[in-house]
């Protein structure tokens, strides 16, 4: 993109009325950003959806000093800038109708070979919450996911410490612009984030932490990731938000289930019960519903079979059944066995691990 480019784009941003649907709309229509405040007030009237309004408010131009301003910010920050429709821009946000028509996005950030999983939920994590994020996230570090979180208190900043604690990618999403980190209290974990991941936003550096950017900025933590889990929340709360978001975009959402009492399980119990989400207890039934292959996701060290495997007497019998009947789906496996899936799911990925078996499409499994 060149630079007058990104100058118009940032200008189509500004005007009132124009969000990331409708701005789509024009560039393709005109051909580009430029071409959309050149354009005739008659043929801009002509477009769908495009009324007076937005017609003269296109003809302003003060939105391109206000452009001009936040590209030398841009400049003198070093900042990546990818656009909705050039290589670089993330594949799974290009998918989202509404993903930003530009990202703003600091750090070392590679999306090459590697699953994304959103980890959000409330900001008053308990002790539970906690000791799950901690051995879910230990659990994946050998598939090498990026994590994905939003950098508030709670459940957020444990997913982005753990993944640091694993060294793995981690995205924080900003409700705000770059010049600034909400809340204060995290940026202590802000120069490992960036030098294994990054900061991204669609934000301006004159943008504030206000709280419609947070609703706002959900819609890209939904949209990076394969799937989004929820640790914990309360009846109510942002979390939710972004899971009905990443429901809307037709990825999976997760919800770890708690006590009916527990007031900060409640918004996950409800996800459950009214099967808006996959109930989740363990990092195997994320990769068993995801479908991730052990074999095939760039790992952090080569997975081969071991000479001798250390199985556990379940896992030795499932080992077995597969050597024996050959290729086979979970839900015979399960019957073969005698064993509830849930519990075949956690087997089946330390098995994977070892190098002792391999998953096929359609969650069929096969000794190697």
């Amino acid at each position: 993109m060149t630079p007058s480019e990104l100058l118009y784009r940032l200008a189509l941003q500004r005007v009132a009325k124009i969000g990331d649907i409708t701005a789509k709309k024009l560039i393709a229509h005109c051909r580009s950003a430029e071409a959309v405040f050149k354009e005739k007030k008659e043929r801009l009237l002509k477009i769908d959806g495009i009324g007076e309004l937005i017609a003269n408010a296109l003809k302003n131009s003060n939105f391109l000093k206000e452009a001009e301003a936040e590209m030398k910010f841009i400049e003198r920050e070093k900042l990546q800038v990818w656009t909705f429709d050039e290589p670089g821009y993330p594949d799974k946000l290009r998918e989202c109708i509404d993903g930003p028509v530009l990202l703003f996005a600091k750090g070392n950030i590679s999306f090459e070979d590697c699953p994304i999983l959103s980890i959000v939920g409330t900001r008053h994590i308990t002790p539970y919450g906690i000791d799950f994020c901690e051995k879910l996230i230990a659990d994946l570090t050998p598939l090498n996911p990026i994590i994905v979180s939003g950098l508030a208190y709670g459940v957020d900043i444990q997913a982005h410490k753990q993944a640091i604690k694993n060294n793995l990618q981690t995205i924080a999403c900003l409700a705000h612009g770059l010049n600034q980190i909400y809340p204060k209290a995290h940026q202590k974990y802000i120069a490992d984030i960036l030098e294994n991941g990054g900061l991204v936003t669609d934000f301006w550096s004159t943008s504030q932490p206000e709280r419609e950017n947070f609703l706002q900025r959900n819609r890209i933590i939904a949209g990076l990731s394969e799937a989004t889990l929820v640790v914990e929340s309360a009846a109510k709360g942002g979390s939710l938000v972004t899971a009905d978001i990443a429901g809307s975009y037709g990825r999976e959402v997760f919800a770890v289930p708690g006590r009916s009492t527990d007031y900060y399980s409640q918004g996950c119990n409800n996800l459950i019960k009214s099967q808006k989400a996959q109930l989740i207890c363990s990092a195997a039934e994320i990769v068993f519903w995801l479908n991730w292959d052990v074999n095939e996701v760039k790992s952090k060290t080569p997975i081969q079979k071991q000479l001798f495997l250390n199985l556990n007497d379940e896992e030795q019998k499932l080992y077995d059944f597969l050597k024996s009947q050959g290729q086979q789906p979970i839900d015979m496996i399960a019957i073969g066995c005698n064993m509830p899936t849930y519990k075949i799911a956690s087997h089946l990925l330390n098995m994977e691990l070892q190098g002792a078996i391999r998953p096929l499409p359609g969650k069929v499994f096969e000794v190697i």
